[in-house]
């Protein structure tokens, strides 16, 4: 809805934004939007991103959490313009809430790199990535117990993704902090990701 005139009902992607004003082009029409960040919890597959996000949502917190996955039976997943789609929905329908007063944290493992190159960006004032990551033994004892995975080639990609994250700060236009979690329950880590998301609302 934010991205849509209600003066003259232009919905087209093209409308501007200069702060916390968006302009339709077209009649020239502005109106005002709330502002957050929007926030990304990733990190690679077994590390506990949805584990940590269930525990964050059993707090009650004043800010919504999300999955990224929930679009996985309803969108291809094939080729990369099936996945900007699926970010330009993510980011469509994450400055859509925040109208309502909310910030909104998603969960999601890939694609940081394609996150700042979307239309939808245009409306949120920054991209704030916090990539959770786990000592390599840990890792594999997680997805092989905890998982019950045996695809030794999924394990590898993910203790990969995995030193990505522990080596590097951003991926593409995309900065990231990153936060440890080896011998930390999950309680302490959703405790870590709640506080570094009210700090940089």
């Amino acid at each position: 809805m934010i991205g849509q005139c209600i003066k003259c009902g232009n919905y087209n992607w093209d409308k501007e934004v200069d702060g916390n004003v968006v302009r339709c082009p077209k009649c020239g029409h502005t109106w005002e939007k709330l502002s957050f960040p929007l926030f990304v919890l990733s990190g690679c597959s077994g590390v506990g991103k949805t584990t940590t996000a269930q525990m964050i949502q059993q707090k009650k917190v004043d800010f919504v959490v999300l999955d990224a996955d929930i679009f996985c039976g309803y969108m291809k997943s094939e080729t990369n313009e099936d996945y900007e789609k699926r970010l330009n929905l993510i980011e469509q329908l994450s400055m859509n809430i925040m109208q309502s007063g909310r910030p909104v944290l998603w969960t999601m493992a890939g694609n940081l790199d394609k996150l700042h190159h979307q239309y939808c960006r245009r409306f949120l004032p920054d991209i704030k990535v916090l990539a959770l990551t786990c000592e390599e033994e840990l890792l594999r004892k997680r997805m092989k117990e905890g998982r019950g995975i045996t695809d030794e080639n999924w394990i590898q990609s993910s203790v990969d993704y995995n030193e990505y994250f522990r080596t590097h700060d951003r991926h593409g236009d995309t900065v990231f902090e990153t936060f440890d979690i080896s011998g930390k329950d999950v309680e302490e880590v959703a405790d870590y990701v709640i506080d570094w998301v009210k700090k940089n609302c």
